[in-house]
């Protein structure tokens, strides 16, 4: 099984990227390094989904292909607008069916805590379009949950976890249990 770990931001210092770099170091240890891939869609040129040419992109294609080599997934994304970023949204339209079938565990960074229910959408999307697993947990952390580029104690206790639920979804999946 191999893991890929999907970071949306748009912003270089980005706290849902220290997110997604905290869940790889988890997964990396439950999992094995080797057996964990990161995708920084930040760094890409990403097209607007138009339903046509914008899947034949070299992003687009980047994404599809690093998802239909995961069995699961770590999708981490900013909150903007009490929803997932629209880059996030960007990355699960131009993955399109390459997110058939895959386990998704989610962590978001948002500025307060009012918008906890934001990636509900991304996330029921993920659900129906796609028929993911969703890990049934998902870390939500907001300004002070970090402390120096890093996560508090208690935001790592809830990464560890999520990378611990990922890895054992997927790994029942996989076996058939």
């Amino acid at each position: 099984m191999s893991y890929l770990i999907l970071s949306t931001s748009r912003n270089p210092a980005s706290r849902s990227r220290i997110l997604a770099q905290e869940c790889m170091k988890a997964l990396a240890a439950q999992a094995g390094d080797d057996q964990v891939t990161w995708l920084d869609a930040g760094t890409m040129d990403l097209p607007i989904c138009d339903g046509a040419e914008a899947w034949n992109h070299p992003s687009a294609v980047a994404i599809k292909d690093a998802l239909e080599r995961a069995s699961g997934v770590v999708l981490a994304s900013g909150v903007y607008n009490y929803n997932a970023s629209a880059a996030a949204k960007t990355v699960v339209e131009l993955g399109a069916s390459a997110w058939n079938d895959k386990v998704v565990a989610v962590c978001c960074a948002a500025g307060g805590a009012a918008a906890q229910m934001a990636p509900m959408s991304l996330i029921t999307s993920l659900m129906l379009d796609f028929r993911c697993v969703i890990v049934p947990r998902y870390v939500y952390a907001t300004g002070g949950d970090f402390v120096d580029d890093a996560v508090t104690e208690q935001v790592q206790e809830r990464v560890d976890q999520l990378a611990e639920d990922l890895h054992r979804l997927t790994s029942c999946i996989a076996s058939g249990t």
